[in-house]
C-alpha cells in the first residue's frame, strides 16, 4: 500500500487529556511514522506517515479518546520522509 503524510492541527480540549500519548501509542498501533506536540496556542500539531487506511484508524480512535475533545481537524498534504522510523512526542 502507498504511503501519505500529513500535517494535522487538532483544534479543541486536546491538551492536558493525554493527548500527545494517545497519538504516540496508536501511531505505534497502526505503524506509523511522525510527531505530535502541544502548540501555544492550546491545539495541538502533529505530522503522520503511514497508509491512508492506518492514519484514519488512528484518527478515528484519537477522536475517541476518553477526555478529548476535538472541535476541528485542519490536514494538508506533505511529502513523505523516507528517513523517518519512529513516531515521537516532541516537547
Amino acid at each position: 500500500m502507498e504511503k501519505i503524510r500529513y500535517a494535522i492541527k487538532f483544534i479543541g480540549h486536546v491538551q492536558g487529556v493525554g493527548f500527545r500519548y494517545t497519538a504516540y501509542h496508536l501511531a505505534q498501533k497502526y505503524s506509523l511514522t511522525g510527531w505530535v506536540r502541544n502548540e501555544y496556542d492550546g491545539t495541538v500539531s502533529s505530522e503522520v506517515q503511514g497508509t491512508e487506511a492506518a492514519i484514519d484508524q488512528w484518527l478515528t480512535e484519537i477522536f475517541t479518546g476518553r477526555y478529548i475533545s476535538v472541535d476541528r481537524v485542519l490536514k494538508a498534504t506533505l511529502p513523505l520522509n523516507d528517513e523517518e522510523r519512529t513516531f515521537s512526542v516532541v516537547y
